[in-house]
């Protein structure tokens, strides 16, 4: 347990300045490091949160140090192939040069904003914004993290719809802060935190017929509803596709009764699914959309929404900081990461990278499928996010476990534990991603010994 000692905080602060900036480290500092990740993380962060780490032995961790294009390294230079993509956030790779690049020059210029100037790169990345999503979106604000942006749209439909209550689907994640978690579809996730935003119903994801009856129910017994939440395919449930057309239905529903559609594209979106945002699909244009994850390039935390104008009421006009006022939220460096990371996938066709390769690794996963069925019982996917299933979630983490031994990196899902995601960079060379397949058959012939299946 640690008491107050600024004398003792600034000689450790000293210490770890020096780690960061120097060039090199001996053997002896490394091996420091990795005891001292250890010990904060067991004292200072959480005791649970190396339970649930791969990289961590009883005796010693993999602790991350530098990361470049499609893979990272610990400490010792260890290299691990990115299968994971932090969640979606690595769609342009690590340290995408060109986005570092920019983010780099405006760094010399100025970090963060005055908050009362006229902050010229949000408007600017607020423009662009509107010129790649679909239909009439038009106005933006920007947040931090995926939560937070789900909170100002739950916030927003309200707003303009004057409605109390909101739609979601039964598996759907769409963070953990108390607006978001109350949309969520897992029980273990809300439990804890009950009672929630009251007016919340979850109805079956990609069932319509079930969302207009509830809608219509609620507005029989005069309850109003404000919006209407959906990721167009359910991330954390387990890469959930709906049937074509679901969306379509979603919107007409959303019409037909007075509701805003939010659409969460912060996993889907940026290209990861194939298109650049996943509602592209079906040429719908929600009335609210959040992203995040990619939209920062992998370089900086940035997410947000984008409305249409006839969600963009006088209130909001009137009191432009009605709806928040994130002190940190669409920062200087945080738009210029953004900006540059829409260049980039412009320029370098992300999107359509995301398809190709997507369907590259799934041509694969059925071969492997075909060969070991008792293990891999499905796999399923859009563009660059994909899942496997196994039978139990004991018999996934040992796939990943096999992974992570021989140096790839993946992970489950938070809601559907037995299915395990293949997030990588668009910038995944071919020549690594048969390498991930030899190494994915590898450990899938090992569970299939271990478990007898």
């Amino acid at each position: 347990m640690t008491v107050c000692n600024k004398e003792l905080a600034l000689k450790e602060a000293q210490r770890v300045v020096g780690y960061i900036e120097r060039p090199e480290l001996t053997k002896e500092e490394k091996d420091t490091i990795v005891k001292d990740s250890i010990s904060n993380f067991n004292e200072n962060v959480n005791p649970g949160w190396l339970e649930y780490r791969k990289s961590v032995s009883t005796d010693a961790a993999f602790v991350e140090w530098t990361d470049s294009v499609d893979h990272f390294e610990d400490l010792y230079g260890t290299q691990f192939i990115d299968c994971l993509g932090g969640f979606g956030i690595y769609t342009c790779g690590h340290r995408n040069p060109e986005i570092l690049k920019t983010v780099k020059a405006q760094l010399d210029r100025y970090a963060l904003h005055s908050q009362e100037l006229v902050d010229p790169l949000r408007g600017y990345l607020a423009n662009i914004l509107a010129m790649i999503t679909p239909g009439d979106l038009q106005y933006a604000f920007f947040t931090n993290g995926g939560a937070e942006a789900v909170e100002m749209a739950l916030k927003l439909a309200r707003l303009a719809t004057g409605g109390r209550w909101y739609i979601s689907t039964v598996g759907a994640f769409h963070g953990k802060s108390m607006g978001a978690i109350s949309m969520g579809g897992k029980g273990a996730y809300r439990e804890d935190y009950t009672p929630l935003i009251q007016q919340v119903q979850h109805v079956k994801y990609g069932d319509a017929d079930a969302m207009e009856a509830a809608i219509k129910n609620l507005q029989a017994v005069g309850e109003k509803v404000a919006g209407v939440i959906i990721e167009p395919i359910q991330g954390e449930a387990g890469v959930i596709i709906p049937a074509e057309g679901y969306l379509t239905a979603v919107r007409a529903i959303c019409d037909k009764y007075g509701v805003a559609m939010i659409v969460d594209e912060i996993q889907t979106g940026m290209g990861r699914t194939g298109t650049m945002w996943r509602c592209e699909v079906e040429n719908v244009t929600p009335d609210i959309m959040t992203y995040g994850k990619a939209f920062g390039g992998g370089i900086m935390p940035i997410t947000g929404i984008i409305a249409r104008p006839c969600m963009w009421g006088q209130k909001l006009i009137d009191n432009p900081w009605i709806l928040g006022s994130p002190t940190f939220g669409g920062n200087p460096l945080a738009c210029s990461a953004a900006i540059s990371t829409i260049k980039y996938m412009l320029e370098n066709d992300i999107p359509g990278q995301c398809k190709v390769k997507g369907e590259y690794l799934m041509d694969k996963l059925a071969e492997l499928q075909k060969k070991y069925p008792t293990v891999l019982k499905a796999f399923r996917g859009a563009g660059l996010l994909i899942c496997m299933e196994f039978p139990e979630a004991e018999v996934g983490y040992a796939v990943t476990k096999g992974l992570f031994d021989r140096h790839v990196m993946t992970a489950g899902t938070l809601v559907n534990a037995k299915t395990v995601r293949i997030e990588p960079p668009a910038t995944l060379s071919y020549e690594h991603m048969d390498e991930v397949m030899t190494k994915l058959e590898a450990s899938i012939v090992d569970a299939k010994k271990e478990f007898k299946l």
